[in-house]
């Protein structure tokens, strides 16, 4: 990396081979700490050496610029979003205003999932997670560093939270009373961005290998879910994986009318040995189900439960009505039924 300079550079040709990677020196903050590290997971910018600056005269031998210089371009490879007029976001129904790292993440975010998971471009995994990666990381960061608040701003916390990674990259920049230089600001810089971009593909890793696998179980289960049972309002999944974000997610692109929602999930409890009936909520962060398991069988268990029910190998039914567990899958399916019908 090149060190911060700020006296005035002849400007220069750059060929592939030398390309450079521009943002400001000084204070550094997470947007740009992830935009770079980002970059550096591209194939055009691999390579690339750094300049932190705020001179116009080396930031224009740079071959991409973030963060700084005023421009948003990205036919010039500039990715500011301090100049008067900016507003743009990330489209596909989110609307806070890109920084420096969702800028660089709209434009080469595909890529360097593509490059990461060894996936084709069009490969529709990549757009999903494009999509999941800036909802779950990258907007917060965007909203954080272009101040906008995430509660309406006559709510008071109970408490403060400095723990987000915003936060931590800005605690790694020296203190006021503490003696620094450019050299030093580089390295902390250098150490913030690679801590934000660990962070990033370590979360990138989850969702495509966890994540992603939940949410093909659940897609396959949907639209099977007319074999376990005709009114398909019972949904049986033969191995547990989270369910109720993807069910949500899914039931719209699936064409799910609210007739035909499903009710009721099956699953088996390996750590029991035993099967789960779980009621849908009636949205991913309600209490509220769409169906409880009848009034009857709350809070009742085993063998009394079995008797009330008519079904054998009974465990237990919640006192809510949300979920219940029954010895057998046969068991748990029989359960779901009867509750359907009542």
């Amino acid at each position: 990396m090149s060190s911060s300079e700020d006296h005035p550079a002849k400007k220069q040709k750059l060929d592939v081979e030398s390309k450079v990677i521009g943002t400001h020196n000084g204070t550094f903050h997470c947007d740009e700490a992830l935009a770079v590290f980002l970059l550096k997971k591209t194939n055009a910018y691999a390579t690339a050496d750094l300049k932190r600056t705020r001179d116009p005269a080396i930031l224009d031998t740079c071959s991409i610029v973030v963060d700084v210089g005023g421009v948003y371009d990205e036919s010039k490879q500039r990715f500011d979003h301090h100049q008067r007029g900016f507003t743009e976001v990330f489209g596909y129904g989110f609307k806070t205003k890109l920084s420096s790292a969702g800028l660089v993440y709209k434009h080469f975010g595909k890529d360097i999932i593509a490059g990461r998971l060894q996936l084709l471009l069009d490969d529709a995994k990549v757009d999903t997670l494009w999509l999941k990666m800036y909802k779950e990381f990258v907007e917060a960061i965007d909203g954080i560093d272009n101040g906008i608040s995430q509660y309406p701003t006559d709510i008071e916390p109970v408490y403060r939270g400095r723990t987000d990674v915003s936060s931590r990259v800005g605690h790694l920049n020296p203190a006021w009373n503490e003696p620094f230089d450019a050299k030093t600001l580089d390295s902390k810089f250098l150490q913030a961005s690679s801590l934000v971009g660990e962070e990033f593909m370590n979360r990138l890793d989850y969702y495509a290998n966890s994540w992603l696998p939940a949410r093909d179980l659940v897609s396959t289960a949907l639209t099977k879910r007319t074999e376990v049972d005709p009114s398909g309002r019972i949904v049986l999944f033969e191995q547990f994986a989270p369910w109720k974000e993807h069910l949500f997610e899914l039931e719209p692109l699936l064409s799910i009318t609210e007739s035909s929602q499903p009710l009721y999930i099956l699953y088996p409890d390996e750590a029991a040995n035993n099967w789960r009936i779980q009621a849908v909520p009636a949205s991913p962060s309600s209490f509220e189900s769409r169906k409880a398991l009848p009034e009857a069988w709350r809070g009742v268990r085993d063998d009394e439960l079995s008797k009330l029910s008519g079904v054998e190998g009974c465990i237990f039914v919640h006192a809510s009505g949300f979920i219940g567990g029954n010895k057998t899958r046969e068991g748990a399916l029989k359960m779901a039924r009867l509750a359907l019908a009542i």
